[in-house]
Formats: C-alpha cells, structure tokens, sequence
C-alpha cells in the first residue's frame, strides 16, 4: 500500500469527525419489544408510531417492536427466545401470566431499577390504579409494570334499543334485565336469526375471562389470590355464571350457539347482526370509530354485585437480559408507563390509562369530555378484583375454556363440564401443590 500525503490528511479527518460525532461515538443500545395484539383496531400501528417516538427522543437506544401474535402467542415465543439464549429485552405480557413466570423462574424483579430510580415499590406502584396490583406485585416485589389494561364493559346498540322500546339511557343492570333485553331485541324471520340480541366472544383466552367475569358477579371467586394451586370451577357460582350463560342460548334464544370468535363478535356488533355484545374496553376505540350507529358502553350487569376481573398487559423484563440492554428496557418501560403517553395509548386504543396521573392532564380531560363512554371502565375500577393467575396459568385455563367451548356447543350440561374442568385443572396442578400446600416437615 502506498501511502499519500492526501491519505494521511483523509485518515486524520475521518478520524476527527469519528471523535466529534457523539453519535457515532457509541453505537445505540439495541433492544427488542415483544408484543401482542389481543384485540380489534390498529393497535400493531399504534405501537410502531410509539416506538418511532422513543427511538427519536432517546438516540442512546434503538428499540424494535417485535409483533408475537395472542397473549398465549406472545408467552410461548419469549420462552423459546429465552431457551435459544436470546431473551427480548421486554415483552407486553398479559398480566396474569407474571405469578407463573415467577413461579418458573423467567422474569426479573424490577425492585432495584426502581430503587435506582429513587423509589421504593409502594411509591413507584402508587402511580397505578389499586386494582392492579395483583397482577404486578408478588410477595411485595414487582415483577411487572401495567401498561394496557382493560375490563370487560357491555355494548349497546342505541337504535336497536330504541326500536325495541328499550332506553339506551337505562342500560341491564341485572342478569334479569340483561336477558330480558337480549330476548326483545333478538330478530327472526320465520326460522332464521336476523339479530342476535347479544354477542359474546368465547374463544380460548377470551371466554375464561369472561366466564370469570360472571362469576364474580354473581358473587363467587374463581381462584385461590393468595395460594397458585387452587381454582373454584366446581362451585356453585361458577355453575351459576354458565347456566346463565347457556340460558342466553338455550333458554332466551338471544345468543348464537357455538364458540364466538372475538373479530366476529365484534363485526356482528358493527354490522347490526347483534345489538349488544360483552367485551373488553381494549376494543373500544375500533368499534367507537367504526360503528354507524350511537353507542352506548356500560358496566357488566350482576346477578349479585358489581365485579369483573382487570385484563390486558404488563410490561416485564425476562431473566437473561443485563448491562445496558437491561438498563435501556427500564427507560423503555418507564417512558411507555409515564401519565404522557399512557393516556395517549389509552386515548389510541381504548385500554384504560393503568397510570392515575394520565387522568390529570389537560388532554385526558378534553378526551373524556368529548367521549364520556371511555371513562366507564375507569368507574368499574371501583369494583374490579386481580385476573386469573396460578401454576401453569395457560393450561389450567384452557382446562375450563374447553368445557365452557363444550357447553356453549351443546355437547355438555354446565355441571359435567365444570366437574370435568375441575379435575383436569387439579391434575394440572398437583405437582406445585404437593411442593407447597402439601410439603410436610423433614423433622
């Protein structure tokens, strides 16, 4: 190689501009998002838009949004990235997966990222509504920081009520009216279903959810809050929460038989084909915008008392991710969860704003003023309890969302199904509480 006056002089200001560029300096730090898209809308634009934001405020950081399918979707493919050595630096989990990804060892706890934030975890976790702390805090540590959550809310079609003789001012707030109303405004053509008088989604993940919504409301629990190996399918109220919902089928002939998929629920909402329909407050911003018809949005009805589970997602950090990933996954986090742009990811999806002070803001307030129906999950907050969560949470889920599936298909009476889910979610189980519950002393 020769070696040139003009050479040395290109070297030299390379060279110089590698040291006056802060940005070429150092290279960002690369992270990974793993999310899901659990409900209707354009929720994967929405969170690409976000990103784009902190990527553009942040230059020390490069953060990619990873889209994963379902919440279950979601869970399995960050376990296979951690197997493979490969761990996201964050991943949107759905809340009641953090007590078995504790139980198995797969998250971190956030308690020193907090501390080094100059917190402890009461004042960090008093930013956030009460309700959710059950699915973020384990044994006083945090594993998870809210980010989009929801609860099941009821749907209205204005007109259909109205044209039914019912007041859309005066939603069901019972069992009693709710099926009632579903019966009047179910429509038929000499055989044929023209309008179902309510939709309900059924699917897996969805139709667990739901059922326990029912069940608190009338008046039951569904799982063990303090202990991971104990779920209440064979109790009374649960069987009442399925008979009421197979009567909505059998009975009031009001519902369609059969699983619900949750895009076709809420497209026979839209389209007029069922004028009310249960489901998450997370969809609320796609029917908002898209239904051609005044909407109305209320709480769940009660058999007993006004109660729903908290749904959606969690922030948390997978065990393998440290240094500066780690580092920059907590500046991601809290940025994502900060009054600013929780309300804003509120106000784009229709989740509630997990963080309380996003209320406060002027923007929040001028939203609210002008769509009143978003505020209704906020006031059932009032009354919401912790998701479900236990050893193993997928499966002894699934072990009930087949047996609901069963019923709603007209393969199964309420009572067989929830006996049978009942002895598959213990077998499920009894490995943890034979370690735990019934581990007796060595001495």
């Amino acid at each position: 190689m020769i070696t040139t006056r003009r050479s040395i002089l290109g070297g030299a200001a390379f060279a110089a501009a590698l040291a006056l560029s802060p940005a070429m300096a150092q290279a960002p730090t690369e992270i990974e998002l793993f999310f899901p898209v659990p409900v209707d809308g354009q929720l994967a634009r929405d969170m690409a838009a976000l990103i784009k934001e902190f990527n553009e405020t942040h230059p020390a950081i490069k953060a990619t949004p990873v889209y994963t399918g379902s919440y279950d979707e979601t869970l399995i493919k960050t376990r296979a990235a951690m197997k493979a050595g490969k761990p996201p630096a964050a991943a949107i989990m759905s809340a009641n997966f953090l007590l078995d990804l504790r139980i198995e060892g797969e998250i971190q706890k956030l308690d020193e990222l907090i501390k080094a934030d100059g917190k402890n975890n009461d004042g960090f976790m008093g930013q956030f509504f009460p309700a959710l702390y059950g699915n973020a805090v384990i044994e006083r540590s945090v594993y998870g920081v809210p980010f989009h959550n929801s609860t099941p809310l009821l749907y209205i079609n204005a007109e259909h009520f109205k044209e039914a003789g019912l007041d859309p001012e005066n939603p069901p707030k019972t069992w009693d009216e709710f099926a009632a109303a579903a019966k009047k405004l179910t429509k038929r053509e000499g055989d044929r279903v023209t309008r179902w008088g309510i939709s309900i989604p059924s699917q897996y993940d969805t139709g667990g959810w739901i059922l326990q919504a029912l069940t608190y409301s009338n008046g039951g629990r569904w799982f063990n809050l303090d202990y991971a190996g104990e779920v209440y399918y064979d109790a009374p109220s649960t069987l009442g929460a399925l008979t009421f919902w197979n009567d909505l089928i059998v009975k009031q002939k009001a519902l369609q038989p059969g699983v619900q998929q949750g895009g076709a629920v809420t497209t026979a909402f839209l389209s007029g084909q069922a004028s009310m329909m249960l489901n998450s407050t997370g969809s609320l911003t796609h029917v908002r915008n898209n239904a051609k018809f005044p909407l109305k949005v209320a709480f769940v009805p009660k058999n007993l008392q006004n109660q729903v589970p908290i749904g959606g997602a969690s922030l948390v950090i997978p065990i393998g991710v440290d240094g500066e990933r780690r580092k920059a996954a907590w500046t991601l986090i809290t940025w994502m969860t900060s009054p600013e742009k929780s309300g804003w990811w509120s106000r784009a999806t229709g989740y509630f704003a997990p963080n309380m002070n996003a209320y406060d803001l002027p923007e929040m307030k001028a939203f609210l003023e002008k769509n009143p129906d978003a505020k209704v999950a906020v006031d059932q907050l009032a009354y919401a309890k912790p998701w479900f969560a236990t050893y193993k949470t997928v499966v002894v889920r699934k072990a009930i969302e087949d047996e609901l599936q069963a019923v709603l298909s007209g393969k199964k009476q309420p009572k067989e199904a929830l006996v049978s889910a009942q002895k598959t979610a213990d077998e499920i189980m009894k490995p943890y509480v034979e370690q735990t519950a019934l581990k007796l002393p060595t001495n």
